[in-house]
């Protein structure tokens, strides 16, 4: 019996900034995969004649020079929608193409895209959750593929291309064995449950032996060797507190507000989505926008 042909289309977009609502696509690149090997490429540049934030510029280097003769959307969005065609799309954190490309489409064609989304960060998450970071870098370099021209629409594209097929496979693997266990679901949760409770019971005696160790070495203990040779030893850090208006202006010439200063992302969504703001502060907080992502979740919500 002949193999049964998958084609997926792998593909990246560049954008004028980060908000899909008002900003738009000025690169587009996608790579159409068939039972994982590349038969086929499309690139293109596009006008968006609209104002390119210096912020994107900085990151994938398009300039508005650069896309001045190049295919309006208007233009382009025909010849993205047939290489696309009705095939899943295959994108790392893909909720932000497919943002820009359903919005394209909206504006275009007057509908939406009905193209199943693949989201490989999602995948790459489930298949090492283990792993400290799990962008298109950490992707590439786990399945050792050279990402080149990283933040060019191709660039992204090809290093996706060619990782994707190894990284599905282990998720498909996954997934097989997780499909398995559905018949079992309800009883899973049970034992999810456990083991849960199981985690938050040592998790608590972990403290209590701590706050042991810690009354120890307070009253003079030496550091203790384990049978293997681990180590435990007592540390004591001191800590500042900072008025932060004083600091900001220091922080802000030395360039390192942004690592000194951890942002509230989900207060600011809040207020954004609230009614307290006017427009116009509405506006500035919008146009800040620097990256749009996804996250699923399970949650148990207990019977109190």
């Amino acid at each position: 019996m002949a193999r049964k042909k998958v084609i997926e289309i792998v593909l990246d977009t560049e954008t004028t900034g980060l908000d899909y609502t008002r900003e738009k696509m000025v690169e587009f690149a996608a790579v159409r995969l068939e039972n994982g090997k590349i038969k086929d490429k499309f690139q293109t540049l596009i006008n968006p004649q609209q104002h390119i934030r210096k912020s994107s510029i900085a990151i994938h280097g398009i300039t508005p020079e650069m896309v001045e003769d190049a295919p309006t959307e208007e233009e382009a969005m025909p010849m993205i929608m047939e290489f696309m065609g009705d095939y899943p799309m295959v994108a790392h954190n893909a909720i932000f193409d497919y943002s820009f490309i359903n919005e394209a489409s909206k504006r275009v064609f007057g509908e939406e895209i009905s193209n199943e989304r693949i989201d490989t960060q999602q995948m790459f998450k489930e298949v090492y959750p283990e792993l400290e970071a799990h962008g298109l870098n950490a992707l590439t370099e786990k399945f050792h593929v050279e990402l080149k021209d990283h933040h060019r629409a191709m660039g992204d594209t090809m290093g996706l291309a060619l990782a994707y097929p190894a990284l599905k496979k282990l998720y498909m693997q996954r997934f097989d064995w997780e499909n398995k266990q559905l018949e079992n679901v309800e009883y899973l949760f049970e034992r999810y449950l456990r083991i849960q409770q199981t985690v938050n019971t040592l998790q608590s005696e972990m403290q209590d032996l701590k706050s042991v160790f810690k009354l120890y070495f307070e009253l003079g203990g030496s550091p203790l060797t384990s049978q293997e040779g681990d180590l435990l030893v007592y540390n004591s850090k001191q800590a500042f507190g900072y008025d932060f208006r004083e600091i900001e202006p220091v922080l802000t010439e030395l360039g390192l507000m942004e690592k000194a200063a951890k942002l509230n992302t989900g207060f600011i969504d809040r207020l954004v989505n609230g009614r307290s703001l006017d427009e116009d502060k509405r506006e500035i907080i919008k146009n800040a926008r620097q990256e749009l992502t996804e996250t699923r979740n399970i949650q148990v919500i207990r019977n109190k």
